[in-house]
């Protein structure tokens, strides 16, 4: 059995589609995906190099789905707030649902949590968990990428980046190219310039 740490910001949808391939991937590999939560609102604090949009969505709607995330896995545990990511993946990436509050609030009520958690997607109650949750992933890869990364055994990678999500044998034939390179403690990267943006399916 392999053991995959995925950290994912549910407001990504690189992330949604990276972590829909882990998903398939344990359907054709003896591996077991574990999620954490990572988030970009923490990564971009202090820039000032970001459009000035962009900004503005990481100092709001960037900060409900990742403080969520983490009051759901500190509420219920592991298995719930990988069944949230999906709820609440679900509303943001392929329904199209706005980053609010009511958007978290629907997702948890999906899945009969307590709504009340949408509550703290307001405040700063779970940013010192979230934080450490947040640097637990990406402390290992940089500060030059995003989400997803991806932990198997000591070793840590920013991706893959992919879209649409594999599936199937495909999907298992990508996680052992991907295992192969992380492998190697002398593999940084691997990238070309994306031709197409997330294709939910």
């Amino acid at each position: 059995m392999t053991d995959v740490d995925f950290w994912f910001d549910p407001y990504c949808p690189w992330a949604w589609m990276a972590s829909r391939w882990m998903l398939d991937v344990e359907k054709v590999r003896d591996v077991t995906v574990r999620f954490h939560v990572m988030s970009l609102a923490v990564l971009n604090e202090g820039r000032d190099d970001l459009p000035e949009d962009y900004k503005e969505r990481m100092s709001t709607q960037a900060w409900y789905g990742a403080r969520a995330s983490i009051a759901v896995e500190q509420r219920y545990g592991q298995e719930t707030l990988r069944e949230f990511y999906t709820a609440l993946g679900t509303r943001y990436h392929i329904h199209d649902e706005p980053r609010e509050p009511d958007t978290v609030r629907a997702a948890l009520t999906d899945l009969g949590l307590d709504a009340s958690i949408a509550d703290d997607c307001v405040t700063t109650r779970v940013d010192d968990a979230m934080r450490i949750s947040h640097h637990g992933g990406m402390d290992p890869v940089g500060t030059d990428v995003g989400t997803p990364v991806i932990r198997i055994g000591d070793m840590s990678i920013f991706g893959p980046v992919v879209s649409p999500a594999p599936k199937g044998e495909e999907a298992g034939r990508l996680f052992d190219g991907v295992r192969a390179v992380m492998a190697y403690p002398g593999f940084f990267e691997l990238k070309r310039t994306r031709t197409v943006g997330p294709i939910f399916d």
